[in-house]
């Protein structure tokens, strides 16, 4: 038996997210996992509820940092079976984010016993940077 943790898959990693009231409310969609590179991505739809104004179009830069933090988590989290405590974040807006999903790419850049770093990149369906952050996270489940 080993006492590695056991690694999440997109399928696994959308069963959490679809389990949890707040992930299932923004409507999180897990996309891809890169154990190798330590990258994982996903989608936020635009809906009213995450906007900066009903039928504005825009997302509110809450709901942003909130998708940031959840990416940022599970890029971590698919290494180690779950998800995991955030200890600090930092979110730097580039552009407003109208009428388009969040694609929130998550990279690993330190997986430490006890903190992991992570830079995540958001863009819109065209590829353009919407925001940058960066969180460290406590890499152990539980």
């Amino acid at each position: 038996m080993s006492d590695a943790p056991e690694k999440l898959d997109v399928p696994a990693i959308q069963a959490i997210f679809d389990r949890s009231a707040m992930i299932s409310f923004m409507g999180l969609k897990a996309e891809t996992v890169d154990y190798d590179t330590m990258v994982f991505t996903a989608r936020m739809p635009l809906r009213d509820e995450l906007a900066r104004g009903v039928g504005s179009g825009q997302f509110h830069g809450g709901a942003i940092a909130a998708f940031i933090d959840t990416v940022g988590d599970f890029a971590v989290g698919m290494m180690v079976g779950g998800g995991v405590p955030t200890t600090n974040m930092r979110v730097d807006y580039m552009r407003p984010a109208i009428n388009t999903d969040l694609i929130g790419i998550a990279t690993v850049r330190r997986m430490g016993r006890s903190i992991a770093v992570v830079d995540i990149d958001v863009t819109n369906e065209d590829g353009k940077l919407l925001a940058i952050g960066r969180a460290n996270y406590v890499p152990k489940t539980g």
